[in-house]
């Protein structure tokens, strides 16, 4: 049952915190991001009913599908890579979109967010890894872009989120969520800004080592839900 698997999600979210081995700034509290993509839209009310607020999808087809059928409720983030040709439907349907991943993207969701009014939440994904089949931005680049944000006025920046590599080795994960926390903390400097308070890193394979380098979001899926169907149609 999901109650089990929450339980036992946030029994390991709680041993992490316990062995974090400095004081971070990104606190005490954790928040479980429930990613349902490729699973059915009762996955989401299921989600919702058993307390949890944040629910994360890939693709912005797959989440406009289940908004339709579903009553609106909870905060809906965008987690996966977005075109540049779905930046406008990304600002109507996502609360959060966590991967802004290059100053183009930054440019189509700057203006589609001032089309309809809004002011757009975005985190700035980086490739800590290094990975050329990962999106995101490069360190380097990364720092550089921060120093540029004030050209995005329909945008608020809320902090970083960070894919590390797959891995049967958990702990070689560690040098990356700890570079996360750093240009987090980057971040959060360059910006002054209270609102810079989102470290996005660790999913189901290595979401605990994510919440001992000082992770304050884990994007959980398969330890919630099992199985994705990628048979199912958006």
């Amino acid at each position: 049952m999901l109650s089990e698997k929450l339980a036992s999600v946030q029994k390991k979210i709680d041993e992490a915190l316990a062995l974090r081995k400095e004081k971070k700034v990104t606190g005490d509290m954790v928040t479980i991001l429930a990613v349902t993509k490729n699973h059915p839209p009762e996955v989401v009310t299921e989600a919702l009913d058993a307390g949890l607020t944040e629910i994360g999808e890939n693709r912005v087809q797959e989440a406009m599908h289940k908004q339709e059928v579903l009553p609106k409720r909870g905060h809906w983030h965008l987690i996966g890579h977005l075109q540049t040709n779905k930046a406008k439907h990304a600002v109507e349907h996502f609360d959060l979109i966590e991967s802004a991943d290059s100053a183009k993207i930054l440019t189509h969701l700057d203006r589609a967010a001032e089309q309809v009014g809004k002011v757009q939440d975005v985190l700035l994904q980086i490739n800590e890894a290094g990975e050329s089949q990962k999106s995101g931005f490069q360190p380097a680049d990364f720092r550089a872009i921060v120093k540029t944000l004030d050209a995005y006025p329909h945008l608020r920046v809320r902090g970083v989120m960070v894919i590390a590599q797959a891995t049967d080795q958990v702990e070689e994960t560690r040098p990356v969520f700890r570079a996360g926390y750093e240009d987090f903390l980057f971040l959060r400097d360059a910006l002054k800004h209270e609102d810079v308070n989102i470290l996005s890193m660790g999913m189901t394979h290595d979401y605990w080592i994510a919440v001992e380098e000082g992770a304050n979001e884990i994007r959980v899926g398969s330890a919630l839900f099992g199985a994705r169907d990628y048979t199912l149609k958006f």
